[in-house]
């Protein structure tokens, strides 16, 4: 495995490594990269590896105190302290934040020589605690622009007391990465406040700080988590953070943090080229299945996507993560009778799982059940206020429903959530469109594919929107967008060609006909628009003097049951008169 780039990947070492962050993040409360952690721990094939001693134990860190790993001060924490430490740990885990900070404070403020974990554990705490009182208060609030008002009142706070124990060389990793998650708070608190960009401060600021906490413990994915986010918000920064991460370009850490901006970024093709490379040391991590079933999703390839969902769901029947995907593949195939499997497979795991509920929805939508569908995805809203796709899909079913005030603040829940959700923009495109307010359709379907540049259908959206604002040369610019990024449904085809032959253009408007009928077999049935384009084409190749094509295209209309059958032997006793002529001549 050193081929892979050394010793790191040796699969002794990563489970060496990933031992620890399990150990570490769970000591912290991390839940969610403890849990991570240790998915790619069991990914690790370590049956059959020879492995030395002697090389774990040389990777083997040798500092037991975390707070050392960045140079900082370890001071020794009193026994009396260390016990309200345990106990605050104990009530972070059990929800009481505001009670955990105040056993680790005096005076409003941290306790002396709380060392690594205490001064986390407060931070911890305190954060929470204030997304609490945030979460609580805009559920109270009906209006939109008052919800995206309300904040975590505890921000300034610990941005100022722990900027303070930065300065002392207090932070360990995990210290930095909450102070960096405070910081990210700020950032977007203030790019929500205004419609002008972030100051780069405190962007560069909150960047800095994730870095540094990573190259102190990289096995932290929810430091990770957090620097990518603000990568994929703010593009700038993208060259800093890749030389100041320079030391672990070549580790599998840095790649699982690839993977993941690119499925974020749309740019799956490249993330699957990483999870190749990944997938030699961690062949049976399921985050890796579902990366690669993700990336298929997105790349609307779902047949393949399916078989790695199924593949998942062999592995880990009570996997609940990202598996409402796999019913939206289920949703866009029509296949009801897998979905309904899938449904009751899942209901039998946790039915209080917002991932479940939104299965069930997609499950009733399927059926034409538009109200039951709502009814299961504002389930899963209960159980999870933030959970993007649940605001997506009811935005859908509302749609369906005719009712675009609801539709409008579903979407725009979703995007107060994620800013990078493409389908509710283009969601809010479709409304709009539906209310005939095309100025703003226009706007949003452009946000659309700003976000799904190689999307077909955004560009689609987009050409329609400028036809209807009477734009035809954009619109025409749109479709022909559309035809390189794949048009599968040949939708920018059918419209491009039309639009040609209305501005004269019939060698191009001809060039999207054939492109049309390429695929129509002699023993295929033929549709009305490849009717038309057969019998566009049959003209355009007897004014072109090209006769025999003509003749063929014609041929190919004679069994069509419309009035391009007669137009179509009007056009074979032209060719035939002709031919007669240029004979006799």
């Amino acid at each position: 495995m050193e081929e892979l780039g050394g010793i790191e990947w040796n699969p002794l070492v990563a489970q060496q490594a990933l031992t620890q962050a399990v150990s570490k993040c769970s000591n912290y409360g991390l839940k969610l990269a403890t849990k991570w952690a240790a998915e790619q721990l069991v990914g690790i094939e370590t049956e059959g590896v020879e492995g030395s001693d002697e090389l774990v134990q040389e990777t083997t860190p040798t500092k037991n105190n975390l707070s050392t790993e960045n140079g900082a001060a370890a001071p020794t924490t009193p026994a009396g302290l260390a016990n309200q430490i345990v106990f605050a740990k104990s009530l972070l885990d059990l929800g009481e934040y505001d009670r955990a900070a105040h056993i680790l404070s005096v005076d409003g403020s941290p306790k002396e020589y709380l060392g690594g974990l205490g001064l986390f554990v407060r931070a911890y705490s305190l954060f929470l605690a204030g997304e609490k009182k945030k979460e609580e208060e805009m559920v109270e609030l009906a209006e939109p622009l008052e919800r995206s008002k309300v904040l975590n009142p505890n921000l300034e706070k610990l941005r100022s007391e722990l900027s303070g124990s930065k300065e002392l060389n207090q932070l360990d990793a995990f210290g930095l990465y909450m102070y960096g998650v405070v910081l990210k708070e700020l950032l977007q608190q203030e790019a929500g406040s205004s419609l002008e960009e972030p100051p780069l401060s405190l962007l560069h600021m909150a960047k800095d700080v994730f870095v540094e906490s990573i190259l102190a413990f990289p096995y932290n994915w929810s430091a990770w988590l957090d620097l990518a986010e603000i990568c994929i918000e703010n593009t700038v920064i993208h060259d800093d953070v890749e030389r100041a991460l320079e030391s672990l370009t070549d580790s599998w850490m840095y790649l699982f943090f690839l993977i993941h901006v690119f499925c974020e970024q749309q740019q799956n093709d490249q993330a699957l080229q990483v999870i190749d490379r990944v997938s030699l040391l961690f062949p049976n991590s399921n985050y890796l299945k579902a990366q690669t079933a993700l990336a298929y999703y997105n790349l609307r390839d779902f047949d393949r996507a399916q078989e790695q969902f199924l593949e998942l769901c062999e592995r880990d029947p009570f996997r609940l993560e990202m598996i409402d995907i796999f019913s939206n593949i289920l949703y866009v195939k029509e296949s009801k009778a897998e979905l309904s499997a899938l449904a009751q497979s899942v209901i039998s795991v946790d039915k209080y799982r917002p991932e479940v509920c939104c299965i069930v929805g997609n499950y009733y939508s399927l059926k034409g059940n538009h109200g039951k569908a709502v009814q299961y995805f504002q389930r899963a809203l209960k159980l999870n206020r933030k959970f993007l796709s649940a605001w997506t899909l009811m935005g859908h079913e509302f749609v369906e429903m005719r009712k675009t005030s609801a539709a409008i603040e579903a979407y725009r829940r979703a995007v107060d959530i994620n800013a990078r959700d493409y389908r509710a923009w283009y969601g809010l495109g479709q409304v709009y469109e539906i209310l005939n307010m095309l100025l703003y359709a226009l706007y949003y379907y452009r946000k659309a594919a700003a976000l799904r540049p190689y999307d077909a259908r955004m560009w689609c959206a987009l050409g329609s929107c400028f036809l209807s604002l009477d734009r035809r040369q954009e619109a025409i610019k749109s479709y022909e967008r559309a035809i390189v990024t794949n048009d599968r449904e040949n939708i920018a085809t059918r419209k491009l060609a039309k639009l040609y032959r209305e501005e004269g253009e019939n060698e191009k408007a001809a060039r999207c006909y054939q492109r049309l009928v390429s695929g129509s077999g002699n023993e295929d049935a033929l549709d009305a628009a490849e009717a038309e384009a057969f019998l566009f084409l049959a003209q355009y190749m007897k004014d072109s003097g090209n006769f025999d094509v003509a003749t063929v295209y014609c041929s190919r209309l004679l069994e069509f049951p419309g009035p391009e059958k007669d137009e179509a032997k009007a056009l074979l006793r032209d060719i035939r008169s002709r031919r007669i002529a240029n004979q006799g001549s």
